[in-house]
């Protein structure tokens, strides 16, 4: 029988403190279906958990590809790498990546079959394809030889899955159907979440220079990704603020407004931090802003 021992390095290497901002896309995608009258809870619950596993997924490969490739050093400033701490073997952690990824290709599937039901089988093709996609983005990451994680391209990554495919994926299986516009709520939420990403690399920056580990942050240089980070921000409330304007017909739509503040004193911690090691706190309160956006904005939706 598995100890408390045993069980707690695997709820670290899950990284919980990360898995209310994989829901945000759930919870916009699904909202915005409940606004159009087309909310079905077989999809929400099948969305959200397939979303938590695959930011599980992200999260042990992450661990386990920056221990085989040698980028995680001494300097990291952030949690506890459970490979490089001993505490999990990589063979381990290896096999939990596959389980994990056997898990998230199950609940994938029976998500599909029930969100496409009764459509043209092309539609399940792509979004199969899709779902093949994003388990295998989420362990190329760090892991294998050349991962784009270190070549700058985890932004795009985050952006595209828990951005735009999150929030018009879970919006179509609800549906089945799609309009132009849900591109304004899908890349706010993925400007977000690239943010919460953005915050994870400048608390890294000098560990992850000295690694060789070229994420945005490292390319473009401290200074500049603060920049970058608020371009991320605002960029998500324009964007919210645009889709609302054009959808207007509740003043309770302009919810998401509350969860204002909270950005605003991050974006004041980018420009105001002495230390990378200020930021670390920052990666809990910007994910739980995200999640309180996403009910607050899809509370004002549905009201």
């Amino acid at each position: 029988m598995m100890s408390s021992k045993n069980i707690q390095p695997w709820i670290s290497a899950f990284r919980l403190k990360t898995l209310p901002l994989a829901l945000s896309n759930t919870i916009i995608g699904s909202s915005l279906a409940a606004a159009d009258e087309k909310f079905r809870w077989s999809v929400f619950c099948l969305a959200a958990l397939t979303t938590i596993f695959l930011q599980i997924m992200s999260n042990m490969a992450n661990d386990y590809g920056d221990f085989v490739n040698g980028k995680d050093t001494a300097e990291r400033i952030g949690p506890k790498r459970m490979v490089q701490s001993g505490e999990i073997s990589p063979k381990t952690m290896l096999r939990g990546i596959i389980l994990i990824g056997i898990l998230c290709a199950a609940s994938g599937v029976s998500l599909i079959l029930i969100g496409t039901q009764g459509m043209d089988i092309t539609n399940l093709l792509v979004f199969g394809v899709l779902g093949i996609a994003a388990i295998a983005a989420a362990i190329k990451y760090t892991v294998g030889n050349n991962p784009y994680g270190y070549r700058g391209l985890g932004d795009i990554f985050v952006f595209v899955f828990f951005g735009l495919v999150g929030v018009i994926g879970t919006y179509f299986l609800h549906t089945q159907s799609f309009h132009w516009d849900l591109l304004l709520p899908a890349s706010a939420i993925g400007f977000l979440s690239t943010g919460v990403l953005n915050m994870n690399n400048m608390r890294d920056y000098d560990a992850d220079k000295n690694a060789g580990k070229r994420t945005i942050v490292v390319a473009m240089g401290e200074k500049k990704a603060a920049f970058y980070h608020l371009f991320l921000i605002v960029g998500a409330g324009l964007l919210t603020i645009v889709y609302t304007l054009l959808n207007y017909h509740s003043v309770w739509q302009w919810l998401f407004l509350l969860s204002f503040p909270i950005f605003a004193l991050n974006l004041r911690k980018v420009f105001t931090y002495k230390n990378s090691k200020e930021l670390y706190p920052e990666l809990g309160k910007l994910a739980f802003g995200c999640l309180f956006y996403s009910l607050t904005y899809g509370l004002g939706l549905i009201v």
